[in-house]
């Protein structure tokens, strides 16, 4: 007898990860900062000009702002990326003229920060944190996310411009439009109720409007009255239409 095909072993769940996106607590502060220092160390030693994180100071400025975003996405409890988006051009060091983007008509999202754990580059997580950066987008009412980039990071440049970024009037500077979407969901259809006497829907509909059986019954009335022929029924046996529902 010949061999028995063997399907391959199929990748139990617990093997599957997943990335959760949460906003930042007080407590994960210095995690996250020693994240970011892990992120950027790389980037830091090929320029001139530190990117983020900044200063730990000024990191933990940003956790009271009122209009500043911090999100974190960890995997099995394990920070693997990190965003940062502000609503306004705030602080003292920011880098953005409000007046510029007012006379072009657009509403920008301002990214601060966007970090991807090494580890974790190129899985997927990235692109999560885009999806969700271009969500709060849309429900703030943004028309586009803006974001600055050192010229001399390529593989940066190279991964914002394959998600349709371009680039401004200085050449650090890239955004992406972001399709408009209301808040509130357009109204849907619901199933009729139905009724405790008999089985039949209760559609809630006015006399003229009622289908089914209880149109049938109607219907009959109507052409007995016609032809003079109405019978009265049993009190055992009261009409669909007039007999009356259980209480609740």
């Amino acid at each position: 007898m010949g061999e028995t095909a063997t399907k391959p072993p199929s990748r139990k769940k617990k093997d599957m990860l997943e990335v959760r996106v949460r906003r930042i607590h007080r407590r994960d502060l210095n995690r996250a900062w020693e994240f970011l220092k892990l992120v950027f160390r790389d980037v830091n030693r090929e320029t001139v000009e530190y990117q983020r994180p900044r200063s730990k100071r000024r990191f933990l400025e940003v956790y009271s702002s009122e209009w500043i975003e911090q999100l974190v996405y960890e995997v099995n409890g394990e920070i693997v990326g990190y965003s940062e988006c502000a609503f306004e051009a705030t602080g003292d060091d920011n880098w953005v003229n409000p007046r510029w983007f007012e006379k072009r008509g657009m509403r920008p999202l301002f990214v601060e920060e966007l970090a991807v754990h090494p580890d974790y580059q190129g899985r997927g997580v990235g692109s999560f944190i885009m999806e969700q950066l271009q969500h709060l987008a849309r429900t703030r009412g943004c028309t586009h996310l803006v974001l600055e980039v050192a010229e001399n990071n390529e593989s940066a440049l190279s991964w914002y411009r394959t998600r349709n970024f371009y680039k401004l009037d200085a050449a650090i500077f890239l955004a992406q439009k972001v399709p408009g979407e209301p808040d509130l969901l357009p109204p849907r259809r619901i199933k009729p109720r139905a009724s405790r006497a008999e089985g039949t829907p209760t559609t809630g509909l006015m006399p003229e409007e009622v289908s089914g059986p209880a149109l049938v019954v109607k219907k009959a009335r109507a052409k007995r009255a016609a032809s003079g022929g109405t019978r009265k029924k049993a009190a055992s046996s009261p009409s669909p239409s007039t007999s009356k529902p259980e209480s609740e």
